[in-house]
């Protein structure tokens, strides 16, 4: 069977920029959060200093969580938001500074990813014609899409991982997480041992699936109040943790998809039985595209898994057989769309 080319959607192009693009300071999350509040139908034009009031308090809302929001240890626009902070500028001070300082790189660099331009724009620089940017028809049509109520999550998860890791020192790639199943939520131990909750489960992993159950690919949301909230699916079922018959941490990334609750545990549901053999090939090439990604969550499942590719997909297959052998049954979907992850 010949390989065939891909063609990303805008909800791939969006999830590249937050998921894949360089981050030395977290504007870019700030600018992505902003853009959600104030990019409207009707006027699709906005002024930098209306910009600059979402932005601004973003930026500060995060630093009163985690004060390092940049790899650069001096940031004139960051102190002004920590004096925002500290009650020693009001609004319309913050407001300034951010027109002076918080927007210098984050407009050009924000469609930048792997060096490059993504080829699709979600605005448009007009600082120097108007003052603003100029919101595009692609941003417009992409608040129209089902999976635009997840965006907004997958972007402040995404930024929470990368914050915790400067927090603590750390490359965010060498950031290592655990997974708290009751309450679905990633966290990690600082050097005194106390526990630091980071982030949704669902909201960190969603874009990597694009929005889409791991199984039958429908669409999934990971909208709290939403009817299709995303169920955390162990892959290789828990009920093996509970039964002592698997030495192994099956709480780890690694083992963890979102799926919707009719897989996971409707009627015709997964349950406690073993996914099929392409699924596991799927699960392979979703840790992959993570670790290939640089994402925070990288050093954690190399640990887990392995560093070569080989050695992953050994890992798996080891996993996937002795599990296999305790709970025999095998289990897929009655009905899948097809694969775009």
């Amino acid at each position: 069977m010949p390989f065939v080319d891909a063609h990303p959607t805008r909800e791939d192009y969006w999830r590249s920029v937050i998921l894949f693009g360089r981050n030395a300071a977290s504007y870019k999350f700030a600018l992505a959060k902003s853009l959600f509040e104030v990019a409207t139908n009707e006027r699709n034009f906005i002024r930098l200093d209306e910009l600059a009031v979402p932005f601004s308090r973003h930026i500060a809302e995060h630093l009163a969580r985690v004060d390092r929001q940049a790899t650069s240890s001096s940031s004139r626009f960051l102190e002004a938001c920590r004096q925002f902070n500290r009650g020693e500028l009001n609004k319309d001070a913050l407001v300034r500074q951010t027109l002076t300082f918080g927007f210098q790189n984050v407009i050009d660099a924000f469609h930048i990813v792997n060096r490059a331009a993504i080829p699709l724009q979600f605005f448009v620089d007009e600082r120097k014609q108007r003052c603003g940017i100029l919101v595009t028809e692609e941003f417009l049509k992409l608040k129209e899409s089902f999976q635009f109520a997840n965006l907004p999550f997958e972007t402040e998860a995404r930024w929470r991982l990368v914050e915790t890791a400067w927090d603590l020192g750390l490359n965010p790639a060498l950031l290592s997480i655990r997974y708290e199943s009751n309450s679905s939520v990633f966290y990690v131990r600082n050097a005194m041992r106390r526990r630091i909750d980071v982030t949704s489960t669902r909201h960190a992993l969603n874009g990597y699936q694009k929005g889409r159950c791991f199984y039958c690919c429908r669409e999934i949301s990971i909208v709290p109040t939403s009817p299709n909230l995303a169920d955390v699916d162990h892959f290789l079922s828990h009920t093996l943790l509970v039964r002592g018959d698997i030495e192994l941490n099956l709480n780890g990334v690694w083992n963890l998809v979102l799926a919707c609750r009719e897989c996971n545990r409707g009627e015709e549901g997964k349950s406690a039985r073993i996914p099929k053999l392409k699924y596991l090939e799927r699960l392979h090439q979703r840790n992959n595209y993570l670790i290939a990604s640089q994402h925070p969550l990288r050093d954690t499942l190399i640990s887990q898994t392995g560093v070569t590719e080989s050695s992953r997909r050994q890992f798996l297959q080891q996993q996937y057989s002795d599990a296999k052998s305790l709970l025999v049954h095998e289990w897929a979907p009655v009905e899948e769309l097809e694969a775009i992850f």
